[in-house]
């Protein structure tokens, strides 16, 4: 995966901690600051070039075939009849060569390929190819497709009973410590429930795009992937071709939550196409299809079981979880990820269990595990207080360990406390009354909170840096950009490192012919790609100093000026004609075994919930947050903030509905899969806490992204037993579910 040629290197790896960091030393004062995003002058004028957009000469235009059945085998496809059609140029239906995407992420190896079987409702099964996307898409729509029907597995209640333990070779599908059941039989308050929630799609609003372009054997794809770097091993496995064959180009991506970090249906199919037609291919994902043949995040099944004694400290936690995914995948939605770190107790039971379904293939979907575990755990802990007659913040408090309880060891650092704490000083929880107390005329108002977790990961990853003669510096990598801010805040690190304005310095992202690195997934991409950036400006700064014939201690660098030794030269003039370059190179190491890595938080909710309609409204919502340094004030906050959204379509909204006798999406579309909109979406309130992680990485930065979804859903579910004394377990909490519960006039 990773070889740089003759570029000077500077690599680490985290085995011991990094206490000094250049960025607390710099002076150019960039580093954390709100500043905009550099690319946001392209996005905000339509300039930045997206997946479907490269203006490729003689491009033909590919449009997918769905399988429009639930399970069979397919026994004929007529690609003759629709080959007669005007403008369409070829009809493929490569079994072989079609895939079955496994969406996890840094795969490397070749997906499970062949769909000469069906195995659920829209997997793609051919490509039809046109002068013009109107005349693909009607052929598409024209294709016969024969074949015999199989019987499937659609119906997740009717199967529940058949969960098998889940494994993927890096999570335990099963844990117990202790003795889970003596403590829970023994335990003074105890809390016995289930909490469910129903699939989940990305909804990214960029549908999945390719455009295939061959040259003398090798592979050029403009998509939208978040990890190239893996992508194109995987996309050159699946093609049968060397790594070195394939190029990913992905420069600007329009979300992806997790629905683009592997490679999906249309840029295999793309590349087939071109290669055939010795032409560019572009093929685009109907809306739909992007329902139907990426990934979905899984239903969750969460048996909730707490023991505690009469002071809350919690000596039972158990944590079982069934969730559901195709025959012979090994993804899991790991539901319990947060339980196991999060909270003391001894006696400890975290299970996940898998139903096989023909559905939609489920996979990573932004904070997979947290997101929704965390709605199980969260609301049980509510439960809880409730049953001790304690309050919320008190219990989680009084079960903040002092080192991670499974595996003994230190936290990297551990913000909970102060986050519930600075939380509750904000958003006004002494005012919070008893359940159903509160009333505004036809409104009850409840408050509600819930504590926020995601591990930190650091992931291998690489970065040029350039210094130029002009004074200019230009930063490449083949991390990406999905809407993060990862443009900005690189540039913003190089930046403080160099002592030049952010203007000055030229970023490059998003290209597999640059430095490979992990790109945007997990939460790790501003910390790993961040901290190669890190260390290929202190290998330039380094040059510097020698140029300028100074110790590198006594070099001070600023606005593009060298000072040291009584003198004070420009950048420029130190570099020489051919400039100065370094790439750093940032690997994992033994401190993600000696330490505990995660960033903490807490999500505070007012809702309001009418008594005649049983609507909900959120009407206020607080996220206190501690990730290490935050680089970038602006862009972390609307981080944030897209999660405490995505929490809030959680509780309220989202529901991805299979049918039961097929499998199929039955509401497979934006108009119809409701994600929050502006109007129920209140003004969202952020806080960071001031943090350092010198056990994550060289920059003391930790991931920020998915932190805001974890307990953003269950705050506001909590916020509605509070307004209204009715405990809804069943996820999304919609109006039928109140109604027949909520008081009269």
């Amino acid at each position: 995966m990773f070889g740089f040629g003759k570029d000077d290197t500077h690599s680490l790896t985290m085995n011991q901690p990094h206490p000094d960091s250049l960025l607390d030393t710099g002076v150019q004062g960039v580093i954390s600051k709100p500043l905009d995003r550099v690319d946001g002058p392209k996005k905000v004028t339509g300039t930045a070039t997206y997946a479907a957009e490269y203006a490729i000469e003689n491009c033909a235009h590919g449009v997918l075939v769905s399988a429009r059945f639930g399970h069979g085998k397919i026994t004929s496809i007529d690609a003759d009849a629709v080959k007669a059609i005007p403008g369409v140029i070829d009809v493929i239906t490569d079994y072989d060569t079609f895939i079955r995407n496994s969406q996890q992420g840094g795969e490397t190896e070749a997906p499970t390929q062949g769909v000469r079987t069906v195995d659920y409702f829209g997997e793609i099964i051919a490509i039809v190819v046109a002068e013009s996307f109107e005349v693909a898409r009607d052929a598409a729509k024209r294709l016969k497709v024969d074949y015999e029907p199989l019987d499937g597995t659609f119906d997740y209640e009717a199967n529940r009973a058949e969960a098998e333990p889940a494994t993927d070779g890096l999570i335990k599908g099963h844990y117990d410590q202790g003795d889970f059941d003596k403590a829970f039989d023994g335990a003074a308050v105890k809390i016995d429930v289930t909490y469910t929630t129903p699939s989940q799609n990305s909804a990214a609003m960029e549908p999945h795009a390719s455009i295939a372009v061959w040259e003398d054997g090798a592979l050029t794809l403009y998509g939208a992937y978040q990890m190239p770097t893996s992508d194109a091993q995987q996309l050159a496995k699946a093609l049968g071709v060397s790594q070195s064959k394939v190029r990913i180009i992905s420069r600007y991506i329009g979300g992806g939550f997790g629905s683009k970090l592997g490679i999906a249906p249309e840029s295999v199919a793309a590349a087939i196409a071109a290669k055939r037609l010795n032409r560019p291919v572009k093929a685009v994902m109907l809306r739909q299809q992007v329902f139907d043949a990426t990934v979905r995040r899984s239903n969750t099944e969460q048996h909730m079981r707490l023991g505690a004694e009469a002071g809350g400290r919690i000596v039972a936690l158990g944590h079982e979880s069934i969730t559901s995914n195709l025959p012979d995948e090994d993804f899991f939605e790991p539901v319990g990820i947060g339980t196991h770190f999060l909270y003391g107790g001894e006696n400890r039971r975290i299970n996940h269990d898998v139903v096989r379904l023909n559905w939609t293939l489920s996979g990573s979907m932004r904070a997979p595990g947290e997101a929704v575990g965390m709605v199980g755990m969260e609301c049980a802990m509510d439960e809880l207080a409730e049953a001790i007659g304690m309050d919320p913040i008190a219990l989680r408090k009084v079960n903040d360990p002092e080192q991670d309880p499974e595996l003994k060891v230190p936290y990297s650092s551990r913000a909970l406390t102060r986050s519930l704490e600075e939380g509750a000083k904000h958003f006004g929880w002494d005012r919070r009354q008893a359940a159903g107390q509160r009333r505004e005329g036809d409104w009850l108002i409840g408050m509600g909170v819930a504590a926020a977790c995601r591990s930190n990961q650091l992931q291998q990853s690489a970065a040029k840096v350039e210094l130029h003669p002009d004074g200019t510096a230009t930063v490449s990598s083949a991390m990406t950009d999905i809407g993060t801010g990862s443009y900005t805040i690189m540039a913003q690190i190089a930046a403080e490192i160099l002592g030049l304005p952010v203007e000055k310095v030229t970023m490059a992202l998003g290209d597999t012919n640059d430095p490979p690195a992990a790109g945007s997934g997990g939460s790790w991409g501003a910390a790993s790609a961040g901290s190669a950036v890190y260390l290929a400006a202190e290998r330039v700064r380094e040059k510097l100093a020698k140029a300028m014939g100074v110790d590198t201690d006594s070099l001070t660098l600023k606005d593009g000026m060298a000072i040291g030794d009584n003198r004070s030269v420009p950048i420029g003039e130190l570099v020489g004609e051919d400039g100065l370059s370094a790439i750093g190179e940032i690997k994992p190491g033994a401190q993600e075994k000696q330490f505990n890595q995660a960033s903490y938080g807490a999500h505070f909710a007012e809702v309001g919930v009418n008594i005649v309609t049983g609507e909900v409204r959120v009407r206020r919502m607080l996220g206190v947050f501690a990730a290490g340094r935050v680089l970038n004030a602006k862009t972390a906050r609307s981080q944030c903030l897209g999660g405490m959204t995505f929490g809030i379509g959680t509780a309220l909204t989202e529901d991805l509905i299979h049918d039961q006798r097929t499998g199929k999406l039955v509401n497979h579309d934006l108009a119809e899969y409701h994600v929050p909109v502006n109007a129920d979406v209140p003004q969202l309130e952020v806080h960071f806490l001031d943090e350092r992680d010198i056990h994550a990485n060289p920059i003391h930065a930790k991931g920020i992204g998915e932190l805001g979804i974890s307990g953003a859903a269950p705050a506001v579910v909590n916020a509605i037993y509070n307004a209204t004394g009715i405990r809804v377990r069943e996820m999304p909490v919609t109006l039928d579910k109140l109604l027949d519960h909520l008081p009269a006039l």
